[in-house]
């Protein structure tokens, strides 16, 4: 007789068990429910490769390719593969997903070569400027902010002109930047419309 397919639970439980075996033969479930605690449980048991990982960025399921964004986010081996992959969320027609990946994004470029490090910004500071979602251009503007490259330095500019939510994580921003056009953005954001995008800058003085 076959054995029966895991359930989720039983898919929790293998990871505490520590059976490898049995949460890798839970990624091929059927149920996209399933596929995303397999997922979680193998990255905690360290048993997650960038293979495993690039194909649940790229899974048929919203739900799966939210957590292997999570997960992606901190994974310790970095892969420009995995970056590639954030990138093709950032850009694509999901918005919910577009945000997770514009965070993930400024939470892996610690541990990312230079060439990856570019090639994210380029897509970031795209979002940030063309994205027509704001809560994609507010997860883009604070993923430059925290990476700090002087590429993205014009994009977080742009975005204190932005709606009130983006601005105010522009200002934000903005700590990680220097220069007299900072200065002047800081200064304009402390007499804005809005309190929250005063205080930030105020907070930054």
């Amino acid at each position: 007789m076959p054995e029966r397919p895991l359930d989720r639970r039983a898919v929790v439980i293998a990871g505490h068990a520590g059976d490898h075996a049995a949460v890798r033969s839970a990624l091929e479930s059927s149920e996209p429910a399933v596929r995303a605690s397999a997922l979680g449980a193998l990255a905690r048991l360290g048993g997650l490769d960038e293979t495993v990982l690039a194909a649940a960025l790229a899974d048929e399921s919203a739900d799966v390719v939210r957590r292997a964004i999570t997960v992606a986010a901190r994974h310790d081996d970095h892969d420009s593969v995995i970056d590639d992959a954030l990138v093709a969320i950032l850009v694509g027609t999901d918005a919910g997903l577009a945000e997770a990946a514009a965070w993930a994004l400024g939470e892996r470029h610690e541990e990312a070569d230079p060439a990856s490090v570019r090639h994210i910004v380029v897509a970031l500071v795209a979002a940030v400027t063309v994205h027509q979602d704001p809560l994609v251009r507010e997860a883009a503007v604070a993923a430059l902010g925290s990476i700090g490259s002087p590429d993205g330095r014009a994009a977080v500019l742009s975005a204190v002109a932005d709606k009130a939510t983006v601005r105010r994580r522009a200002v934000l921003a903005l700590a990680a930047f220097d220069g007299p056009e900072v200065d002047a953005a800081l200064e304009r954001a402390r007499a804005d419309r809005d309190w929250q995008v005063r205080q930030a800058a105020e907070d930054l003085s």
